[in-house]
């Protein structure tokens, strides 16, 4: 591939999944530098991959994959564990501003969240972003019936923190 033409697809990929890098960034951050750093790591992992991608899966589960695999390996090279955000004012950053009662829920969403260990939170924010069974199945290198179950768990989990 041309060095324009990478350029170009990059562009394109990066503009079309924007919201997914940041969602997937903005789980595994701990604070706003944090974030930048993922963020930035995260676009370089997909420079250099954008040449192997071979398109047998859909772009969004390769970029899903690499995103959270850039993720947890910054935080092992960093020796730093991923933990809820400092300021979960970030949380309504990211989301869409239609009233200060959705912007709420997602803070308390996000806060719960944050506190999953790095493959359910993988699993719950692909499911949130409405990918299916196998995709996250192909992401995760689980099976779907685990994703199934883990996913229920989580649910769970989350339902029984929510109403404390």
């Amino acid at each position: 591939m041309r060095q324009s033409e990478k350029e170009s697809r990059f562009m394109k990929v990066v503009n079309d999944s924007r919201q997914l890098i940041c969602k997937v960034c903005y789980m595994y951050a701990t604070d706003r530098d944090h974030f930048q750093d993922l963020y930035q790591e995260v676009l370089a992992n997909i420079w250099v991959g954008l040449d192997s991608f071979r398109g047998e899966a859909a772009i969004s589960t390769w970029l899903y994959r690499t995103a959270i695999n850039t993720c947890v390996t910054f935080f092992r090279r960093h020796n730093t564990h991923a933990t809820s955000m400092t300021s979960l004012d970030f949380a309504a950053d990211l989301a869409a501003d239609d009233g200060s009662a959705r912007a709420e829920q997602l803070r308390e969403m996000y806060s719960l969240i944050s506190g999953l260990d790095k493959l359910d939170k993988a699993i719950i924010l692909m499911w949130l972003d409405e990918r299916s069974y196998d995709e996250i199945a192909e992401v995760t290198g689980f099976t779907r019936n685990n994703v199934a179950t883990r996913l229920h768990r989580i649910k769970s989990r989350l339902a029984r923190q929510s109403n404390r």
